[in-house]
């Protein structure tokens, strides 16, 4: 046997195995931050949001706090408020003074709430080799999980993990129509302690607020 087939040889045999050790990589390190996100009695999180078109050029950039407990948060920006006690949301649209009450999927959840985000490698989604990288000034692991299912919303999601605290520095969303949404974590704190009820929205400390039911 020639030794380029050799070579090519070996290297099909070990391919597998080399795959899956970056699958378990990638995995052990959400796991860790999953884990620490979960156990926390309380997180808040400030953060930046914005749209990137297909040439990774920003727009529509939103600055925004995370209130978070398990997989319970509450978000707070410019234009609107999102309540969200692990099954119902509540959406308060400002101008409109208007709140939507929905029960949200995965997949929407995925777009707004950290935890759903990070918890989406679980199922349904193969995990690449984490990558190296200084993302916001901080070295951290780049990790990128594509669906298994061409028929998700998402095309790839992108998770920058900071490598000393095991935290979330950055989320990418890439759609289906190459448009992509940025989430940019600028602080982080996990020693608050929150009640569920701060999670759910509460109509009398808003009067005069328009209630749409969508569920």
């Amino acid at each position: 046997m020639h030794t380029k087939h050799l070579f090519i040889l070996v290297y099909l045999l070990i391919l597998p195995q080399l795959t899956a050790q970056n699958r378990e990589d990638a995995r052990a390190i959400l796991d860790k931050t999953y884990r620490a996100y979960q156990a926390s009695e309380g997180i808040q999180l400030s953060f930046t949001t914005s749209s990137l078109d297909q040439n990774g050029n920003p727009s529509d950039t939103q600055i925004g706090e995370a209130f978070i407990k398990g997989d319970q948060f509450k978000l707070e920006m410019g234009t609107m408020d999102i309540w969200f006690d692990g099954t119902t949301q509540w959406v308060l649209m400002k101008e409109a003074n208007e709140v939507n009450i929905s029960q949200p999927n995965e997949q929407e959840l995925a777009s707004i709430s950290p935890m759903a985000l990070l918890g989406m490698y679980k199922t349904g989604y193969s995990l690449k080799k984490p990558v190296p990288a200084t993302i916001n000034g901080k070295n951290s692991f780049l990790i990128e999980m594509i669906p298994l299912e061409k028929n998700r919303d998402f095309k790839a999601v992108s998770v920058a993990i900071d490598k000393i605290t095991h935290t979330l520095v950055q989320a990418t969303l890439t759609f289906n129509n190459g448009l992509k949404s940025q989430i940019d974590i600028t602080k982080y704190n996990a020693n608050y302690h929150y009640t569920d009820s701060e999670f759910t929205f509460k109509a009398s400390d808003y009067p005069g607020v328009e209630i749409v039911d969508l569920r």
